[in-house]
């Protein structure tokens, strides 16, 4: 069953755990509730934020994230449960002692994915991709050209105009990306913790201060997803980050997309690619679990 993304954005709000249900209470006053069974991940985005320790420690046994945003709506801390996949220890040393030229040949699959997806964004929303399918071919192992790089800034300039540059901090188009890749990152580290691995241990992205290294390099290739979705918002007219607009966003986990087994959610797919990364770092096989064709089967209502 797909979860849902809930975010709590009011201000002095407490999360508390009442039977099966997750409670948002404000001054006394209960503004909603949730099954925990429904779950896929919680994003606090409030200040004052309270959250009880029977909602971390049942969002933690059910490997729910629980996501804390600071105030430019990116993930400031996540809840990583200590006690996860059966088989965590095996898997976390398989990862550990995984080769780089093993690392190398799966970041170089990873970024090839992301640049076909980015294409089939740009051919979603009309605009030339041509090139793309080239500098895809071009990526090496471990993409010593920094391929990734070339086709990002071709491909922002084509999605969103000559003016647009890509801030993690910036507001307009960039308040949306930087929110909608915080929900893409909470689904992707479900996944990764649920495979039993851990996620500081990365492929490329290997900053030492970066405690989900592994989730940052397993959510490019389906960034385009959100891509997607905000330039529809975008050119649809929402000027700002909104609920209406979050609500919109939080639905990029349960976009359709198609694979090898037919239709399948954005947050399968993370599971599928969690899974088999972590049969790769086993000895088991030597490949990824990425969509077959990147386009997005549903788009944001225009």
């Amino acid at each position: 069953m797909i979860g849902r993304v809930v975010e709590v954005t009011t201000e002095g709000a407490h999360l508390a755990k009442e039977r099966g249900f997750l409670v948002v209470k404000c001054r006394g006053e209960e503004l909603g509730r949730v099954a925990l069974d429904d779950l896929d991940a919680v994003v606090g985005n409030a200040y004052g934020l309270t959250v009880s320790s029977n909602v971390i420690a049942t969002l933690a046994e059910r490997n729910v994230p629980l996501v804390v945003c600071g105030q430019n709506h990116q993930p400031a801390a996540f809840l990583w449960p200590a006690d996860g996949h059966y088989d965590q220890g095996g898997r976390i040393s398989d990862q550990a002692a995984a080769s780089k030229p093993l690392k190398k040949q799966l970041w170089k699959q990873i970024v090839r994915a992301k640049i076909a997806q980015q294409a089939a964004t740009l051919d979603a929303v009309g605009a030339n991709s041509s090139g793309f399918h080239l500098l895809s071919k071009k990526v090496r192992s471990g993409d010593p050209e920094n391929v990734e790089a070339q086709a990002a800034r071709r491909y922002w300039r084509l999605l969103f105009g000559d003016a647009f540059r890509r801030n993690a901090e910036g507001a307009g188009p960039n308040a949306l990306l930087n929110y909608g890749y915080a929900v893409l990152r909470a689904g992707t580290a479900r996944a990764i913790m649920a495979a039993g691995l851990h996620p500081s241990l990365g492929l490329a992205h290997v900053n030492r201060k970066n405690a989900f290294a592994l989730v940052d390099d397993c959510m490019e290739p389906f960034r385009p997803v959100v891509d997607l979705f905000v330039h529809d918002l975008v050119y649809g007219g929402a000027k700002e980050l909104d609920q209406p607009v979050k609500a919109a966003l939080a639905r990029v986990l349960i976009t359709d997309m198609a694979t090898g087994d037919g239709v399948t959610p954005v947050v399968t797919c993370l599971e599928r690619l969690a899974l088999s990364l972590a049969r790769c770092f086993g000895g088991e096989t030597r490949k990824l679990v990425l969509p077959l064709k990147p386009l997005p089967l549903e788009r944001v209502a225009r």
